[in-house]
């Protein structure tokens, strides 16, 4: 068993770092947080949690604050459409420990944080904004690191969940930037009709939008495009270009793209992944979340992703006897996961951008044959592959 506690610095407060400060210190390690904003500044549209990454916020005791502020789906039900508003089918998510666990539940990004933030705050986890990491050395059993503010600090173990696009990768020597992969998101913030309750989504040619509440009040609409590296949206004209975007959309949509003006919260965003082989560490730095494994939206996995990330890094330093025995573990335990979410992902992004040619009818009468199978793939899949890393994470090394 690894020797405890540690002094563990943390580098980024997103999702991937505030959960892995949540997961350390409940084990007993002491952490410290440095993030670059000089206050919390977090894109507020939306974000979707299914089953599986709601069991991790369940261990690191966010579950029932997460459930309070944001939106189940009942009987995580999701309805198809095409973009003239006709049904196609409807499927259901998988829900966890007998249906006590929702299968997906919706939340506004920055009110997640703020649960975060609050639980990051009540374990006495210090927190250093405006502050960021510019050189690392490692030497006799420490990390040395120098911040942004000409200040230092040595510590026994550093993690790097700094995001997509990663200063930490650099710093300890991995030269991979990440990678565009065609695509385009929009997504809007719009306050819910209460006969809204299903996660939806729309089939168009080439595009994607969909809908998803995320509170009593508030639900948020998702769109994917295919979209040149090079596409730029002026942030003022952003309700304006998506609404134009998305026009040929009907039914559940077509209120709230009417809806977009200048008062709406509208975000556009190049869609990038990271996809970094093993190892994930060097030495005693760790790279975590977005920062080794951001993924494509399309299913629905990044947010969980980072959850599990932290869950089984704090398992993995109390089950080996080393650091770094414990990051080989964690390593090898997630890279497989973390690919096949990835993989997937791609490939759902990759089909829909090729239907600029097919014969709607024909899809449509595919997705009702397929989508309930799919789903059901999809979660087996992932079950056994976290199954797996169960076991990977327990064995020695």
């Amino acid at each position: 068993m690894d020797q405890k506690p540690h002094k563990i610095l943390i580098v980024g407060g997103g999702i991937a770092g505030c959960c892995a400060a949540i997961a350390l210190s409940q084990r007993g390690h002491r952490v410290q947080i440095v993030e670059k904003q000089d206050k919390w500044r977090f894109k507020s549209s939306g974000i979707f949690v299914y089953a599986n990454g709601l069991v991790s916020l369940g261990k690191l005791g966010l579950l029932d604050p997460i459930l309070r502020a944001g939106f189940a789906v009942p009987n995580g039900r999701n309805g198809y459409f095409d973009q003239s508003g006709e049904p196609i089918v409807e499927t259901v998510y998988p829900e966890a420990d007998g249906g006590k666990i929702p299968a997906i539940l919706g939340i506004k990004r920055a009110e997640m944080h703020r649960i975060m933030a609050n639980r990051v705050s009540e374990l006495g986890v210090s927190v250093h904004l405006g502050t960021t990491v510019v050189e690392l050395t490692e030497a006799h059993g420490y990390v040395d690191v120098v911040f942004s503010d000409a200040t230092s600090a040595q510590f026994d173990l550093v993690i790097g969940a700094d995001g997509l696009r990663s200063d930490m990768r650099s710093l300890i020597g991995i030269e991979m930037p990440p990678r565009y992969t065609g695509f385009g998101i929009w997504r809007s913030v719009h306050e819910r009709p209460t006969d809204l309750t299903d996660k939806i989504m729309m089939m168009g040619t080439g595009k994607r939008f969909g809908i998803m509440p995320i509170s009593d009040e508030l639900l948020y609409t998702f769109g994917t495009v295919v979209a040149a590296k090079e596409t730029f949206h002026a942030p003022d004209s952003w309700p304006e270009t998506m609404r134009a975007t998305f026009q040929e959309f009907k039914g559940p949509a077509a209120r709230f793209l009417h809806e977009l003006s200048g008062r709406s919260e509208v975000l556009y965003t190049a869609v990038e992944e990271v996809s970094l082989p093993l190892p994930w560490h060097r030495g005693r730095v760790l790279l975590i979340g977005d920062a080794a494994h951001a993924s494509t939206p399309f299913m629905g996995q990044g947010g969980a992703m980072a959850m599990q990330d932290a869950v089984d890094l704090a398992e993995a330093l109390e089950i080996h006897a080393t650091p770094e025995q414990a990051f080989t573990a964690f390593g090898t335990a997630r890279f497989p996961v973390c690919e096949f979410v990835q993989t997937a992902s791609r490939a759902v992004g990759e089909a829909g951008a090729r239907e600029e040619n097919r014969d709607v009818q024909a899809r449509n009468a595919e997705i009702e044959q397929t989508a309930q199978q799919k789903v059901d793939k999809f979660y087996d899949r992932l079950s056994v592959l976290m199954a797996e890393a169960e076991l990977v994470l327990r064995q020695p090394n």
